[in-house]
């Protein structure tokens, strides 16, 4: 049996096997939800083996800058808690109107 991708093409892709798993971990996880295949056609019917394929293929990478991601990431959930408080509020004002 042949893996396709090999290991030694994956390998010039990402720098290491820990940030290959990783990368391929998370990106099998948002295909298994509903992502959108960065490939039309695939070898593998597997989301894993879908993911090192878009890996090999360069069509997914490595963050080269995580911190800033977790920081919008971080932002947004922010914004977002807010609008559900202010939202809160609104629908909680109204209440004590009606009484």
């Amino acid at each position: 049996m042949m893996l396709k991708p090999s290991i030694d093409s994956l390998l010039k892709k990402v720098d290491s096997k820990y940030s290959l798993v990783i990368l391929a971990s998370k990106r099998a996880h948002e295909l298994e939800t509903g992502a959108t295949p960065m490939k039309e056609e695939f070898y593998s019917v597997k989301p894993v083996g879908q993911a090192l394929e878009e890996i090999d293929a360069g069509d997914v990478v490595v963050d080269p800058n995580p911190e800033l991601k977790r920081e919008l990431i971080r932002q947004k959930e922010e914004l977002e808690a807010a609008e559900r408080t202010r939202e809160r509020e609104i629908i909680e004002a109204k209440i004590r109107e009606e009484n």
